[in-house]
């Protein structure tokens, strides 16, 4: 029901829904490093004052970059606000807005490096950019550029910084906030090309689409986007040219202050420590959506998976060659794949399901081959004779198969069940791209915030460690529990 209201042109429920990937999006939408669990960004700021507006409360849903456009034609949320450029492919697929910022391509370099501050100066030289924007585009124009194309620029500043690319050319704002708060790095020459923003709408989303375009005409006339870009350090020439106002209000750029104060270096190990303390509560709530998602995700595989494997062992032809397509089917295809499949797949046959739901479904389809195949494999361990004594002592074939043959064959699989759920773990990561928040996205989002890729990723593997140590106590002691039991027999 809460995603077919987010679809309806008023909103019946009442509320405003949005969605961005907040993980690693300064300074559009992003957690305020000063308070993790605080969205902030000028994107942020202009959905609340478009909200006020309108009166109603503005509902934000986190998503991927790459499923923000899909979850928008699904219908999990009314718009998109993610600095997406308003192009012609772009504009193929969804319906923009009119421009809400409007913004040029920057040169980033090491302070250390001579000034390539033009296009033609970046010549043979290796440049970072993310991938799909204009400033890709305009890199591949030059073939002695050699040109690397990032999911995320914290990964591109990074390798600028290690010494691995010479340039970044990348957006206004991003340069900004990238280039400009650390003292390794400048921006250097005048802005090139021109970059608009527009919120994005479902195709056919008219009335949605005009009442937000109405509204943020508004907001221009009165002011208020001036006010907000002024907050945030973004108010530009460029923008006054665009939007007609060439006022001067008196808006200190207290966001962007604040921003810079907030990723000060921390001296000694005090302040560090308790900047690391403060992550605690993220990292305890991405390791319980990831236990969550992923121990249902194993239920569902060993359940699924024993019924595959006694279809195939003893199953007449047809349930054989059925459960062998399933098997070679999930086995051949990549995870990510059905992830994305059943998530934004299923719904044009009419099944919607919740992120959490999808997320578990998927994880435990997908192990529920694997496992099929290795309980094939205990079943056929187990020797012949133990289903004829069986048979001989009045047991029906399906008393045998319970009571003789599956606890054997169980057995012998259990230590490779404990294999399985920790690669489960791991690989419940994936399921980040439809909108769940586990461990290995919080890690992405805390070490993107502040640059620090070294203690963050210590505690997140750490907490991975701790999830799959007591798995393996279990697995040995059902092991051990399970080998006196059938020895007795």
């Amino acid at each position: 029901m809460a995603m077919l209201l987010a679809v309806l042109p008023a909103h019946a429920d009442g509320t405003l829904s949005w969605a961005s990937d907040g993980q690693a999006n300064v300074p559009y939408v992003f957690h305020d490093p000063a308070d993790q669990n605080r969205l902030t960004g000028f994107e942020y700021e202009i959905v609340q004052a478009l909200s006020r507006r309108f009166g109603m409360t503005p509902r934000f849903i986190q998503n991927d970059w790459d499923g923000l456009i899909p979850g928008l034609q699904r219908g999990l949320y009314g718009m998109v606000l993610d600095g997406i450029e308003m192009t012609p492919e772009h504009a193929e697929a969804v319906l923009f807005s009119r421009p809400y910022y409007v913004t040029a391509e920057r040169i980033t370099l090491r302070r250390d490096e001579p000034d390539y501050d033009t296009l033609e100066k970046l010549h043979g030289h290796v440049v970072g950019t993310i991938k799909d924007t204009l400033a890709e585009r305009m890199l591949r124009h030059d073939p002695s550029i050699t040109l690397r194309s990032y999911e995320e620029e914290t990964n591109a500043y990074s390798d600028l910084r290690d010494g691995r690319l010479d340039a970044i050319l990348l957006d206004g704002p991003i340069a900004q906030y990238y280039g400009q708060t650390q003292d390794d790095l400048k921006v250097v020459g005048a802005p090139i090309g021109r970059i608009a923003y527009g919120i994005a709408f479902a195709p056919g989303n008219h009335a949605l689409h005009d009442r937000v375009d109405a509204a943020l005409a508004g907001l221009i006339a009165d002011g208020t986007l001036h006010r907000i870009l002024a907050r945030w350090g973004l108010w530009t020439p460029q923008m006054a040219n665009e939007t007609g106002d060439h006022s001067t209000p008196a808006v200190t750029p207290s966001a962007w202050d604040a921003y810079r104060a907030a990723l000060a270096p921390r001296v000694g190990w005090r302040m560090k420590l308790d900047r690391y303390v403060g992550f605690i509560p993220l990292i305890l709530h991405g390791a319980w959506l990831t236990l969550a998602v992923s121990a249902l995700a194993m239920v569902l595989a060993v359940a699924l998976g024993l019924l595959l494997a006694l279809m195939r062992a003893y199953g007449p032809k047809p349930v054989v060659w059925a459960g062998t397509l399933y098997v070679e089917v999930v086995r051949g295809t990549p995870l990510l794949i059905q992830v994305l499949f059943i998530f934004y797949g299923l719904p044009s046959l009419g099944v919607r399901l919740s992120p959490f739901v999808a997320g578990v479904i998927a994880l435990g389809l997908n192990y529920a081959a694997y496992e099929a195949e290795n309980y094939r494999a205990g079943l056929t361990s187990v020797a012949r004779g133990q289903m004829e004594a069986a048979i001989a002592l009045n047991l029906t074939h399906r008393q045998a198969l319970r009571l003789v043959i599956v606890p054997q064959a169980f057995r012998i699989v259990v230590p490779v069940m404990t294999n399985d759920f920790i690669s489960l773990l791991k690989d419940s990561s994936l399921v980040s791209v439809i909108t769940l928040t586990e461990l290995s996205e919080t890690y992405v989002r805390l070490s993107a915030t502040y640059y620090d890729y070294l203690g963050p990723g210590l505690m997140v593997g750490a907490a991975y460690l701790v999830l799959g140590l007591p798995f393996v106590r279990l697995a040995r002691w059902a092991e051990r529990r399970m080998g006196r039991a059938i020895s007795s027999r």
